[in-house]
């Protein structure tokens, strides 16, 4: 069995969060034995974020660290330490409300 140590891994991609020129960094942790589960650690340093994008069928963000808001058309929610949101099947952006780490995991169809 694998197993990671998340508070280390957080304080290292923050901290080349801080010193990449995009504000971001990201690590995949896991994917699935049939790739349909995938799990990746994504830093952002404080008041950066990802671009809106499409979203898988199924995911969920949760914030390791920091706080963030999850932006889809007229909605947002805000997520801090310790809470999980889900993210609508839909267009989306993440902003970081302060240095931020976030767990994503998706569900990524067969042939995706």
């Amino acid at each position: 069995m694998d197993s990671t140590d998340l508070p280390s891994l957080v304080r290292d991609q923050l901290a080349a969060a801080g010193q990449a020129s995009s504000g971001r960094s990201a690590v995949a942790l896991h994917r699935g034995r049939h790739h349909h589960l995938r799990q990746t650690v994504i830093a952002l340093a404080a008041d950066r974020r990802l671009d809106e994008h499409e979203a898988p069928p199924e995911a969920t963000l949760q914030v390791l660290s920091g706080r963030v808001r999850l932006t889809a058309g007229e909605e947002s929610w805000e997520g801090a330490a310790g809470e999980l949101l889900v993210i609508p099947d839909h267009r989306h952006d993440l902003l970081a409300l302060e240095d931020a780490a976030v767990l994503l995991t998706t569900f990524v169809p067969a042939g995706s």
